[in-house]
């Protein structure tokens, strides 16, 4: 009778494990097929740095993607502080292979908004990328947060905010997080660093390695045919 009930349990655990499988799949696969609407835009917004040891004024910027992985980031004064990890910015790049191994990490909640939440493990061990969480909205298939750690970058977050183009899962805002201590500048490029002279505290130290992007879109132009000529 004990070894019946077992038996019982351990099917009913991997039966219910299985559905929760092809649940986590179908979401992604419907997240994935709202970005599919877009084969390019072009997007004109604001990015603000908040970068303890950078100074640099708010910046009109300029976006463009074009699918299925090209992406690049314009700014009108030719110098914005965007460390490697944010070309992520286009979520698309999440879906290039589709082969990772999705692990149901619950539920959570981004402001007064229900997320499921899922861990990306990638299949290939060769991969930058060593794990991907992602918080997903899953009564408008949206990702709200994600969060990758990398072998070479250190780990980055995005939060997303939604709007005006949302039916195309592109963001209206979009807030990049990191650690400044696993970038570096670009080669050639010098800005107003903080010189290090006046001591401080642990918890202002901390403080001082967190780097932050936040990017605010004014327009996207969605599918208007973009050259692959702008990516060079």
């Amino acid at each position: 009778m004990i070894k019946i009930t077992f038996r019982i349990l351990l099917l009913i655990l991997v039966c219910h494990c299985h559905t929760f499988g092809q649940v986590n799949n179908t979401l992604l696969k419907n997240v994935q097929l709202k970005m599919d609407k877009v084969s390019d835009y072009e997007a004109e917004g604001k990015l603000r740095t908040n970068v303890a040891f950078l100074k640099l004024p708010i910046a009109k910027v300029k976006l463009y993607y074009k699918n299925p992985n090209k992406f690049k980031l314009k700014s009108e004064n030719g110098m914005s502080f965007v460390p490697k990890g944010s070309m992520s910015i286009n979520l698309n790049n999440i879906f290039l292979n589709n082969k990772y191994t999705i692990i149901d990490a619950g539920v959570d909640k981004i402001g007064n908004i229900d997320v499921v939440v899922l861990k990306l493990l990638p299949d290939d061990d060769n991969s930058d990328l060593v794990l991907t969480t992602l918080y997903i909205d899953a009564v408008n298939f949206l990702i709200l947060k994600s969060k990758t750690t990398t072998k070479e970058n250190g780990t980055y977050e995005l939060q997303m905010t939604y709007e005006n183009y949302s039916k195309y899962g592109l963001p209206d805002k979009i807030i990049f997080s990191f650690n400044t201590k696993d970038y570096k500048l670009p080669k050639g490029i010098t800005f107003d660093f903080d010189d290090g002279s006046a001591k401080k505290s642990n918890a202002q130290n901390t403080v001082a390695k967190k780097g932050e992007i936040e990017i605010k879109i004014e327009k996207y132009q969605i599918n208007k045919g973009l050259s692959s000529a702008i990516f060079k």
